[in-house]
């Protein structure tokens, strides 16, 4: 009888523990929310905070459930909950590298793909397409179509030498507004900085350009030599912070919207290409060929 009593209560322990720890769970997640979240101020977000610290999730799930309803209003729909199953997936995941090619008339073509990998692939990355163009190209195509995001570094570097000043874009955070600079770019990539290349630059864009791939569209918007042709992309010009929880899964919060040189914000709202069009390649080569 007095085991089965020990055993009873040993059981009542376990499950209380359980529910602190996925209550932990939950106030951790919103406690950086709170402080970091691009959107995390005002009356909606006080009731979704409330909401989710007032919730008893019973399982690792339901509170994981719990922070993405909380993210919601904390980062807007470019941010959500990666689970550690879904890290270990990306490391593990092999990245498609760029693809170069040269036109007729002299003209590169830069297809950047999404990109997420680690360092040693980053670097890579952007060696892949810096290499593969040479030195008197007299026009560039970069090809930002169905570039869905990830790692924004790489793929700046990887067109860095057609960008001619250092101060490419801006994040706007809820307390300060902050450059991200080229030489950052390239010291944080692991690779030197190439001379710079004076040509007309097209960007081709749809509405597939997401995240990073907006990133890298910004940071040639306002340069009176590049153009950008496609259509509208998919509107999630933000920066996004990956913060580690205890289970290893991450909390991706957006932190910032996209500032262009131009001073236009951007942050869920698609990207208006200079060129609306449904052929941007053929209307690409057509403008690169009028000016080179």
């Amino acid at each position: 009888m007095k085991a089965r009593i020990v055993g009873f209560f040993a059981v009542i322990f376990l499950v209380l523990s359980c529910a602190d720890a996925n209550r932990s769970y939950v106030r951790k997640a919103v406690r950086i929310m709170d402080k970091h979240g691009i959107f995390a101020e005002g009356a909606e977000w006080t009731s979704a905070q409330k909401a989710a610290l007032a919730a008893k999730p019973g399982s690792l799930e339901e509170a994981q459930d719990v922070i993405r309803e909380a993210l919601k209003v904390a980062g807007g729909k470019h941010s959500f909950l990666k689970t550690g199953e879904s890290v270990a997936a990306d490391a593990a995941a092999e990245w498609p590298a760029p693809s170069v090619s040269i036109l007729e008339d002299g003209i590169a073509f830069v297809v950047l793909p999404p990109f997420s990998g680690g360092h040693s692939e980053g670097i890579n990355y952007a060696l892949t397409a810096l290499e593969g163009v040479p030195d008197d190209v007299r026009g560039v195509i970069i090809d930002l179509r169905d570039n869905t995001g990830g790692n924004m570094y790489p793929m700046i570097a990887a067109v860095h030498r057609f960008i001619v000043d250092d101060d490419i874009l801006r994040f706007r955070t809820r307390k300060r507004t902050q450059w991200v600079q080229l030489p950052f770019v390239l010291q944080s990539v692991g690779i030197s900085r190439m001379a710079h290349i004076g040509c007309p630059v097209a960007l081709l864009t749809n509405e597939w350009t997401a995240s990073s791939g907006e990133a890298v569209l910004l940071c040639f918007r306002g340069l009176d030599y590049a153009r950008s042709f496609g259509l509208p992309t998919a509107g999630y010009a933000s920066a996004n912070t990956p913060f580690t929880l205890s289970d290893g899964a991450q909390l991706v919060l957006t932190t910032g919207c996209d500032v262009a040189r131009t001073g236009e914000v951007f942050c869920d709202n698609p990207i208006q290409p200079d060129v609306l069009t449904e052929t941007p390649l053929e209307a690409a080569l057509d403008w690169l060929r009028s000016v080179i």
